[in-house]
């Protein structure tokens, strides 16, 4: 019943909210509704996305109030399942971006599925989806993140020589420079230090950090901390070793 009230109270907006500040595709979606309700369910929307990187929570508060007005408009449940994606909501996210890939029949957030599946303890059904999918004229960018997504799974079920080989293509060229180029060197690096392949995994961190433009990942200091590993007998800084000996 609390969840309910809470759903049927509009969040308060920001007072610089605008809903032509809603994408252009988002504002032709929301063209069924009432042009009154477009703008109240656009302006909630585009609260969900100013907040989803600083309280997510908040957002997802504004996300599932935007459903409660308009659940049957693939925009409002996609942004719904991205904010409970990005929120740590898996269950949720699911049930959303499962829905809106009926509704629209595409496969566009079919890599973030497959990583909630796996999020929620599934590895199993997210290489499912990974094969279900495979050989469909996917965006690349999806594409791509799909597989690391599935070499993520392997590596829950303890399958790290495949997680590391289905990483391999045209596109780990360390020259390369595409969107997601970062982020499949950072993941194939990843990949190879789990496996026992530090070498190798240093030199694919250094390129993941060349292509990193942005500073979004850790791959130059994953690749500081595998090439100069801290012995294992050092103590750690502002421990005391007295508690060992013997009195």
């Amino acid at each position: 019943m609390a969840l309910a009230r809470e759903l049927l109270e509009a969040p308060e907006l920001p007072e610089d909210i605008d809903f032509a500040d809603l994408d252009e595709e988002a504002r032709r979606d929301l063209r069924t509704l009432p042009r009154g309700l477009a703008e109240t369910v656009g302006k909630h929307l585009v609260a969900a996305g100013g907040l989803i990187d600083t309280d997510p929570e908040a957002a997802l508060v504004h996300a599932r109030y935007a459903k409660t007005k308009a659940s049957r408009v693939p925009i409002v449940r996609e942004a719904l399942g991205l904010v409970s994606y990005h929120a740590g909501h898996w269950a949720e996210a699911l049930s959303e971006l499962r829905a809106v890939r009926r509704m629209t029949r595409t496969d566009q957030h079919v890599a973030v599925i497959a990583d909630a599946e796996r999020a929620l303890g599934r590895p199993e059904r997210a290489l499912d989806l990974a094969k279900e999918v495979a050989g469909r004229p996917l965006p690349r960018e999806v594409e791509v993140e799909l597989r690391i997504v599935a070499a993520g799974a392997r590596r829950d079920l303890g399958q790290l020589d495949a997680a590391v080989v289905s990483l391999q293509g045209d596109d780990l060229d360390p020259a390369k420079r595409d969107p997601w180029s970062a982020r499949l060197f950072y993941a194939y690096a990843d990949n190879l230090a789990v496996a026992g392949r530090r070498e190798e995994a240093v030199r694919w961190f250094l390129a993941a950090a060349e292509a990193d433009t942005d500073e979004q990942t850790d791959a130059g200091e994953r690749a500081e901390e595998l090439a100069n590993p801290k012995p294992a007998d050092e103590p750690v800084e502002g421990q005391d070793d007295s508690s060992d000996e013997q009195a």
